[in-house]
């Protein structure tokens, strides 16, 4: 296999740049609009609302829209996806201009973002599919979620720059980086189904979750897969940015506007893509299961160490391994699921894969809140990387009873 193969592609590397684009204007809403919501609104329900609207598209909607990708041409699901994220960016600017926005209105477009990024995700995932040869799709599997914490950890100084513009003029400018990709679905000959030749044709139902839960059930490396990212997302998810205040100043990093709390959120993001380069450069975790686990085992670990220690140098580099880690566990889990799905079912699979390790983020809300008020913000964050711990090693040593065992795996 070739190192950063997919870079080389003519037709992958614009694929993967313009994702990263997308994911940063994405990013830079969600910033700017928080803000703004904040501002008009003062109401911690509103900011519930926000966590929630975001994942729970992906936990109702992902099989769906994973059979959506399926049976019609991902170039076009990708361009509606991104159409809806930019008519939300407009949505957004009109009602800053001219000073209508409500809270039913705000509701309803934060449930639409959630939706496209929900929309996007099965669509993506069978783009990368036709795009790489088989040998290569675990290395833009990777590149794509590199790419993407690129976006996200690009997101903040460019929205620096747009708010220069004000949040109207800058969510409104927002919408430029959801053309690229549209764009590109124009000119590329991928349809997600090229590679494959498979082009469902069956009515596409919401109904299909528990169909597809049943088909690869024995398919025990599958389930564990699926498993461990819902293990993720609700152990840990979205917790540490949460927490990243309450971290900052247990740490004595300044106020949430200071250098010392940036760093901590630069830290956070930035060991996504110094890892996804690294790992694509050295090939030091296989993409297997144990592989899986031992990224499982070190994000958990690493996040107990934010939680526990009063060093800010030692939470800064353990930011950075989680970072690391939690790209590669993610990376791993999904390629394993794609190489090992079913032909006839790959995009409502990979809706499962998203559904768990997306839509799941919405409990960590609840666990977050509920473990916070019994036991801190640090404490709720300590818990789970307990609990991501012990649970990726139970998962892993399943997997390998069961293949020991002689089930299929």
């Amino acid at each position: 296999m070739r190192r950063f193969g997919p870079l080389r592609d003519r037709h992958s590397r614009p694929y993967l740049m313009t994702a990263g684009l997308s994911m940063m204007g994405d990013n830079i809403e969600h910033v700017i609009t928080y803000w703004v919501l904040w501002e008009v609104f003062r109401s911690p329900w509103l900011v519930g609302f926000q966590v929630i609207s975001h994942w729970l598209p992906f936990l109702m909607f992902s099989v769906l829209f994973g059979g959506l990708a399926e049976k019609y041409d991902c170039r076009r699901i990708i361009q509606i996806a991104q159409g809806l994220f930019a008519f939300v960016s407009l949505s957004w600017g009109l009602l800053f201009l001219t000073g209508t926005l409500e809270m039913w209105s705000a509701c309803v477009l934060l449930v639409l973002h959630g939706c496209a990024g929900a929309l996007w995700g099965p669509a993506e995932q069978l783009m990368l599919h036709d795009f790489a040869e088989p040998a290569e799709l675990p290395s833009a599997v990777r590149l794509n979620a590199t790419f993407k914490s690129l976006g996200v950890l690009a997101g903040p100084v460019v929205r620096s720059l747009l708010l220069l513009l004000g949040p109207t003029w800058g969510i409104l400018a927002n919408i430029v980086f959801y053309l690229p990709m549209t764009l590109l679905m124009l000119r590329t000959p991928f349809t997600g189904h090229s590679r494959s030749g498979f082009v469902r044709r069956e009515r596409v139902s919401i109904l299909d979750t528990p169909r597809v839960l049943r088909t690869v059930g024995s398919d025990k490396v599958l389930v564990g897969m699926i498993a461990l990212a819902g293990l993720i997302a609700v152990c840990v998810g979205a917790s540490l940015q949460v927490a990243m205040p309450n971290f900052a100043q247990v740490l004595g990093a300044g106020d949430e506007g200071g250098l010392g709390y940036g760093a901590l959120l630069f830290a956070n993001g930035i060991g996504g893509v110094v890892g996804g380069f690294l790992l694509e450069a050295t090939g030091i975790l296989k993409v297997d299961v144990r592989g899986a686990v031992i990224a499982a085992v070190m994000f958990g670990l690493t996040s107990l160490i934010v939680a526990t220690t009063t060093s800010y140098p030692i939470a800064l580099i353990a930011l950075v391994i989680g970072g690391v880690a939690n790209l590669a566990a993610t990376a791993i889990g999904q390629a394993l699921v794609q190489l090992r799905a079913p032909e006839d079912q790959r995009g409502r699979v990979v809706g499962v894969y998203s559904m768990i390790g997306s839509g799941m983020r919405t409990g960590n809300g609840i666990t977050i809140g509920w473990l916070g008020a019994l036991l801190g913000v640090s404490g709720a964050v300590a818990v789970g990387g307990i609990a991501l711990v012990v649970g990726a090693l139970l998962i892993g040593a399943l997997i390998a009873l069961q293949t020991r065992r002689g089930a299929p795996a």
